[in-house]
């Protein structure tokens, strides 16, 4: 047999990739402790804490409205399963900690959806797992975003459309507005 016939068996890594967006990262830097752009290992045994305080936590955010532990993720794997997961853990008592549409308060925690958007305050974090087979470590692939995550919402049209999916507002009506009548008039 070769070296190459011999050798383990190479296993994929889970990775946690997470974008983080704030408003004044250009300006007050909060981002600056944080290593983007490039795969760090986390084993499986350390929970991996997000916050400002530099001795417990392994992701700094440098800003005082920052908890000094924010969050925690822990990964796991689920039970009579072979899928590994994260959990998010709120450990802010001052701020509520939002997962897509679950708002978690201090000590509440949940299981990570495998593409969602974490918030507190004005950071955005948008998580996407990519999954793996290792049961030893995982890894995490931090990146920077340019431009909000989280887009302001148009409000959608009050107006109904007809079922030819054409609106009628593109189509200017001469100058005809809608009379109210009232039903006891005839």
């Amino acid at each position: 047999m070769t070296s190459f016939e011999e050798a383990e068996t190479e296993e994929t890594v889970t990775c946690l990739h997470m974008t983080f967006y704030h408003p004044c990262q250009d300006d007050k830097m909060m981002f600056r402790c944080l290593n983007f752009c490039k795969r760090e290992q986390v084993r499986v045994d350390e929970m991996a804490k997000f916050g400002r305080d530099s001795n417990v936590c392994r992701y700094n955010l440098m800003d005082t409205r920052v908890s000094r532990i924010q969050f925690s993720l822990q990964f796991y794997r689920k039970l009579n399963s072979s899928e590994f997961c994260f959990e998010i853990k709120n450990m802010s008592k001052k701020t509520k900690l939002m997962v897509d549409q679950t708002e978690l308060g201090y000590l509440n925690k949940i299981d990570l959806p495998w593409k969602c958007i974490i918030c507190f305050g004005d950071y955005q974090i948008l998580a996407e797992t990519q999954e793996g087979e290792s049961m030893d470590y995982f890894e995490t692939h931090l990146h920077l975003a340019e431009a909000p995550i989280l887009q302001e919402r148009c409000l959608p049209s009050l107006q109904p459309i007809p079922e030819n999916g054409i609106s009628p507002s593109l189509f200017p009506s001469q100058g005809k507005s809608p009379i109210e009548i009232d039903e006891n008039e005839s």
